[in-house]
């Protein structure tokens, strides 16, 4: 289930620059002061400031797809894992149940976040990345 050392947090706020490509979004511990920044693409910035909205498109994007996949195939997302930094990269993962089947698929924090957003799917961070992160 959840690792001993994981950090419960939140989304708490996205920062849409429209002058620059990279965006930042804020994640912040729910019981807690710490938060970090993660640099992420304007598109999937947009995603999910979208998803958050509940505002649908004409045409399902990339991340409406991957969670309609999920669902149909009988899955949900559990829970997303922030679970190592490498080289300055957040390594991620999105955590499935299907039955009782748990699935685990490699995946950056963005996308992540963007495919569990509008599910408020949990987000956990481990303890050693959270360290890092706020140094």
């Amino acid at each position: 289930m959840l690792a001993a050392m994981s950090v419960l947090m939140e989304l708490n706020k996205i920062i849409i620059r429209e002058s620059v490509d990279s965006q930042i979004i804020v994640l912040k511990e729910v019981r807690g002061e710490r938060r970090f920044p993660i640099v992420i693409g304007s598109d999937v910035a947009a995603a999910i400031d979208r998803r958050l909205k509940g505002l649908a498109g004409s045409r399902p994007m990339t991340h409406d797809l991957l969670a309609d996949a999920i669902a149909q195939l009988g899955g949900v997302v559990d829970r997303i894992e922030i679970v190592d930094l490498q080289d300055h990269t957040y390594i991620a993962r999105i955590v499935l149940k299907q039955g009782d089947r748990e699935i685990a698929l490699d995946s950056r924090p963005s996308d992540a976040i963007a495919v569990g957003i509008a599910g408020s799917v949990p987000i956990l961070v481990a303890e050693h990345v959270l360290a890092a992160a706020c140094e």
